[in-house]
């Protein structure tokens, strides 16, 4: 009798633990895919970050059109039909550490990504880049979680398997036994 007791309050901690995982892997982090909408055509911003007065490239493929680029940070660059690529320079006036949403159009479709505009500018030896050092993380296994976190899955856990316990104790005093 004993061993259902056992079997039981370690099957119900492993549920509690089982339902526990997911959302702490579903919090993740989230800015993998910057792309925000999927189209019939491809589009690309390179490189992703720059800084401000630096030079971007802009590609479309699979575009039978006219394709238009547009952003707040650099004039509107048009593609022409057979065109895939295309260069267009930052405004001096973009704010280092912003991000900058560029579209590409072709036809009535439209996709969107970002460009995200680093610290100090190119060729430019008035403003010259900061370096701020390396943002290395905290590393390990617990690279994505904050104290709080697991302080709070721990405590749902421990509950779980001592409200087990004490209910398998509980009904086994009741018994005689």
């Amino acid at each position: 009798m004993r061993a259902i007791r056992v079997a039981s309050a370690a099957l119900l901690g492993m549920t509690a633990l089982t339902l526990a995982t997911p959302v702490a892997v579903a919090e993740g982090d989230g800015d993998r895919d910057r792309d925000r909408d999927i189209t019939s055509f491809g589009f690309d911003v390179a490189p992703s970050t720059i800084a401000a007065g630096g030079r971007v490239t802009l590609s479309v493929e699979g575009c039978r059109k006219t394709a238009k680029v547009t952003s707040g940070v650099f004039d509107t660059v048009t593609l022409h039909k057979g065109q895939s690529t295309a260069t267009a320079t930052v405004d001096w006036d973009a704010r280092p550490g912003a991000v900058y949403e560029v579209t590409f159009q072709c036809g009535h479709e439209s996709g969107r990504t970002d460009l995200t505009i680093a610290g100090g500018r190119p060729d430019d030896p008035t403003h010259p880049p900061v370096h701020r050092g390396v943002k290395a993380g905290i590393g390990g296994a617990a690279g994505g979680f904050d104290p709080g976190e697991i302080g709070l899955g721990a405590a749902l856990i421990a509950g779980s398997v001592g409200a087990a316990y004490h209910w398998s104790r509980r009904r086994t005093g009741g018994h005689g036994g």
